[in-house]
């Protein structure tokens, strides 16, 4: 007997046609390579550096050896050397922050207002910050000079008899925070008329109908609208100038007035390349990232916390 086949039962047009790739692994593809790039120029070196500290390892010679915690040991201990460095660069870090802030916001109140030539100010306000680092310290170095300086002119002329000398063991770091601060101080000043230009203008009239002054709307009105974009601004500033090295570098060098200006940064620089000890190099660069994680953290708890209230 011949089987008879049953006709087959023709497929749908959809399953004929192949599958389509979902379209979040599209994005996942296009993620790619930037998930590359960080991987390759952040993670790797942060790795790197970890596995760094825990060795002694020279700079130029293949010469390593395991040394667990010995670095961080040391540096407990080192009171001339890192301890006093670090309290130098939070003299420095703090004292430049505070000082960019108020410049900062201060100049942001004056360039938010209306008058003849605001937009020339506002771009000369920038030019500080657009300069190139060397130029600054070059410049620096002609005003605050302890013979011809413009600066020793001023003072010597208006306000004192004898202007004090800027550049000596008791004045540098004085020195330093102030050339910083001029450098710096438009980084705020972006962020902070960014906000005021965004405030309600009926805000300040009905508190002014009510009969606040000028200082009562800055501190009802204008400093709350402002809280947010000078959170964002103290943190980035902190970080930057607590991880400093060109200026100071190239203004004191290592030894010298630089040992009255040596912050971690300088003294990590020493350790790598001026002692030729990398492994204790990279055992500071891993304490500085620790200890900024850590600033970053208590600063997120506080600013959270104090929103809550």
């Amino acid at each position: 007997m011949t089987a008879v086949l049953a006709p087959s039962t023709p497929k749908p047009l959809g399953e004929l046609r192949p599958r389509r790739v979902p379209e979040h692994w599209w994005g996942y593809l296009l993620l790619l390579p930037a998930v590359v790039l960080v991987l390759g120029l952040v993670l790797y070196p942060v790795g790197y550096s970890f596995w760094l500290s825990l060795h002694s390892k020279h700079a130029y010679m293949p010469i390593q050896n395991w040394v667990g915690l010995d670095n961080f040991i040391f540096f407990l201990t080192d009171y001339d050397g890192f301890w006093r460095s670090l309290w130098l660069g939070t003299i420095y870090a703090f004292g430049t922050v505070t000082l960019q802030v108020i410049v900062g916001v201060a100049a942001a109140l004056v360039l938010n207002e209306t008058f003849v030539g605001r937009g020339f100010i506002r771009g000369l306000t920038l030019f500080p910050y657009m300069l190139p680092t060397i130029v600054v310290v070059i410049l620096m170095r002609w005003l605050f000079n302890d013979s011809i300086g413009v600066v020793k002119y001023l003072l010597e002329s208006t306000v004192v008899t004898r202007a004090m000398v800027w550049f000596a063991p008791e004045t540098i770091m004085l020195t330093m925070i102030l050339v910083s601060t001029w450098t710096f101080f438009p980084f705020v000043v972006i962020g902070v008329l960014a906000r005021l230009q965004t405030i309600d203008p009926e805000l300040y009239a009905a508190a002014q109908i009510d009969g606040a002054g000028a200082f009562r709307r800055f501190v009802h009105i204008t400093l709350p609208q402002i809280a947010s974009v000078l959170f964002v601004v103290v943190l980035l500033r902190f970080m930057f100038m607590f991880t400093k090295f060109d200026t100071i570098w190239l203004f004191a060098g290592a030894g010298g007035l630089g040992s009255y200006v040596r912050t971690l940064p300088i003294y990590t620089f020493i350790k790598s390349f001026g002692e030729l000890q990398v492994g204790m190099g990279a055992a500071l660069a891993v304490i500085m990232f620790a200890m900024i994680a850590a600033f970053v953290t208590i600063y997120f708890r506080l600013f959270t916390r104090s929103e809550e209230m």
